[in-house]
């Protein structure tokens, strides 16, 4: 299956819906929470070019942005695709 990474901080409500989303969709993720890490946190930001934001989600090693842009592959049908559960 395809590697899906979130980046999350404890206390952010986008987080937390982005990975609801994800469990939705039965998809297994690794979650790097950088709360207190800012380490981890400049790295996510350089993977995602620049963005500081949180979620920043990252599928096959592709960043695709954060909760709303999640949603909106979702309702597009192109996470589906993205993920290999649909042909297309």
């Amino acid at each position: 299956m395809t590697k899906v990474e979130i980046y999350t901080t404890m206390f952010c409500p986008f987080c937390h819906m982005a990975k609801a989303l994800l469990r939705e969709k039965g998809i297994d993720f690794a979650e790097i929470d950088v709360t207190m890490k800012p380490a981890e946190r400049q790295d996510m930001a350089v993977r995602a070019e620049g963005r500081w934001t949180v979620p920043q989600i990252f599928i096959a090693g592709e960043g695709i942005g954060g909760c709303e842009e999640l949603s909106a592959l979702i309702q597009e049908g192109k996470f589906d695709r993205m993920m290999g559960l649909a042909e297309g």
